[in-house]
């Protein structure tokens, strides 16, 4: 498994949101620490494991919290943003809007 570093990690969530038609959080801070998180898992897992959630290490449990997780798309409809705020809606993008805390969908 290569290891992953902040520019590809930077092109994985980059290549998502365009295939998905999303836009990713315009605050650079946090999406720097995002993307910290996601290469710190991938390094850690073999695999882009949600950094705002707890990872178990094993691949098949943790299906649902692989980026962009399951939980994204219903968030999204919801609030305009997945959980951890990393990708947008196009219209929540448009309206200036800042992620918000959302309740966690994923069951214990």
């Amino acid at each position: 498994m290569a290891e992953k570093n902040s520019e590809n990690t930077r092109l994985f969530v980059d290549m998502v949101a365009k295939k998905q038609g999303w836009e990713l959080n315009r605050d650079e801070e946090h999406l720097e620490i995002i993307i910290s998180g996601l290469m710190k898992n991938y390094n850690r897992y073999g695999y882009f494991a949600c950094p705002c959630r707890d990872a178990s290490g094993v691949k098949e449990k943790d299906s649902d919290i692989i980026c962009p997780c399951d939980y994204c798309s219903p968030d999204q409809e919801e609030y305009g943003h997945c959980y951890c705020g990393l990708y947008l809606t196009k219209d929540f993008f448009k309206s200036g809007g800042e992620p918000q805390s959302i309740p966690e969908r994923r069951k214990s």
